[in-house]
């Protein structure tokens, strides 16, 4: 009876500590940790969020760049942080999908080191080359890269993102020989390309149309599977080069163990977000459509997408180790 009873009442404690930090959460400012530089696309997209999400939260949600290794690095800090719902992150499947499946050795686990908050959305990438190399369509870049074997190079994100990814299965699919060059970020790819440093950049969409549409680099096709809105002129990588299609989705964890009301509370003010329609449409000028959700929905699709792309990996014999 007295063991009972001691159940019973340590059971009534966590349920009272759970109920108190649902109450007093946060009752100050909230790190977002975004593993990519300042002005690439998943930058673009917490910043159009931040501003509501504090005011749903009461509290700011300060954003804290921390890019390196594909999203990794920041990732990681993430992943080892305390689980008190006051160091989140916003980033992509590079950090929960591409990078743990193309090394195992990256430092963690994404389903068991973190906790999914919420699903924000996902968005094509788009294909840019400098306005110097002389193509105007992807079959021209082929053609082109086939002539001039081991001569042309793309930049990413780093080593396992999905930039990296996107260059791999391009090279794949189009039979042709690339050489990689990873950065911290496309943002700072993005000068070299310019400048003609390098030959190709699989850009977020962001981040590289306004580029293209600005006249500073070509734009030759997008990675969704249909055309974009926002940029109807410019054709589908698929069109030339069939069954390429990469989808870079976003999304916000904490670490592993995080409270279920402090889960409840980050999922809602971010579900309102989503809904607000000023934030839409600025979603919709990035081509990126919105999500949204429960954090237990966002896992399931985690799981999903670690299963689909560990056999487009595999059949596509992509490898980091060369």
């Amino acid at each position: 009876m007295r063991i009972a009873l001691k159940l019973l009442t340590g059971a009534a404690g966590v349920a009272l500590a759970a109920a108190a930090v649902a109450q007093d959460y946060p009752n100050r400012s909230v790190r977002m940790v975004v593993p990519f530089p300042p002005a690439g696309g998943t930058d673009n997209l917490a910043r159009l969020v931040v501003n509501k999400v504090s005011a749903e939260l009461g509290q700011s949600l300060v954003i804290e760049n921390r890019a390196g290794a594909g999203g990794t690095l920041g990732a990681g800090i993430v992943s080892k942080a305390e689980a008190d719902g006051y160091t989140i992150l916003l980033s992509t499947n590079s950090t929960h999908v591409i990078g743990p499946i193309l090394n195992p050795a990256i430092g963690y686990d994404p389903l068991r080191n973190f906790t999914p908050v919420i699903f924000l959305g996902q968005s094509p990438s788009i294909m840019v080359v400098p306005n110097s190399l002389p193509v105007k369509s992807v079959s021209e870049f082929i053609d082109y890269a086939k002539k001039n074997p081991g001569k042309l190079n793309f930049g990413s994100a780093g080593v396992g993102g999905i930039p990296h990814l996107s260059g791999e299965r391009f090279k794949a699919l189009a039979g042709i020989d690339m050489t990689h060059v990873p950065y911290k970020g496309t943002a700072l790819a993005m000068p070299d390309l310019i400048a003609g440093r390098i030959d190709v950049l699989f850009d977020s969409f962001s981040a590289g149309y306004p580029k293209a549409r600005d006249g500073q680099v070509r734009a030759l096709g997008v990675s969704s599977p249909e055309r974009s809105k926002m940029a109807p002129d410019v054709p589908t990588i698929s069109e030339d080069l069939p069954g390429f299609v990469s989808m870079t989705w976003f999304g916000v964890w904490g670490p592993a163990g995080l409270p279920e009301a402090v889960v409840n509370r980050l999922n809602a003010a971010f579900n309102t977000a989503l809904k607000d329609r000023a934030i839409q449409q600025q979603f919709a000028r990035m081509s990126t459509d919105p999500g949204g959700g429960t954090g237990a929905e966002f896992g399931e699709r985690l799981r999903g997408e670690l299963r689909a792309w560990s056999k487009v990996i595999a059949d596509a014999r992509i490898s980091l180790v060369k």
